[in-house]
């Protein structure tokens, strides 16, 4: 598993709580909609925090490029390869 995967499935983790990512894994295929069932205040709190563990990345410009429909089809994948291409 990559370091980025391992990162960003920490950071979900503190914004959804252990506990209850304990019940469901988090792969790359994980969607941010239908698997985690991120609300849109949580899914605000995981860009804040992975912003400042990767500060080169600019997660508001590459989400803002996207429609709606993208955003709600997100996968953890997308968020990773994302991270790994801008570093």
């Amino acid at each position: 598993m990559s370091e980025t995967l391992e990162v960003v499935r920490g950071v979900i983790e503190d914004v959804v709580g252990p506990e209850w990512a304990v019940d469901r894994p988090i792969t790359m295929e994980t969607s941010f909609g239908s698997d985690l069932e991120l609300e849109s205040i949580e899914f605000v709190a995981l860009a804040e925090k992975l912003q400042a563990r990767y500060e080169k990345v600019d997660f508001v410009r590459w989400l803002s490029e996207k429609e709606l429909e993208e955003i709600i089809e997100l996968k953890v994948g997308d968020v990773v390869t994302y991270i790994d291409t801008c570093r």
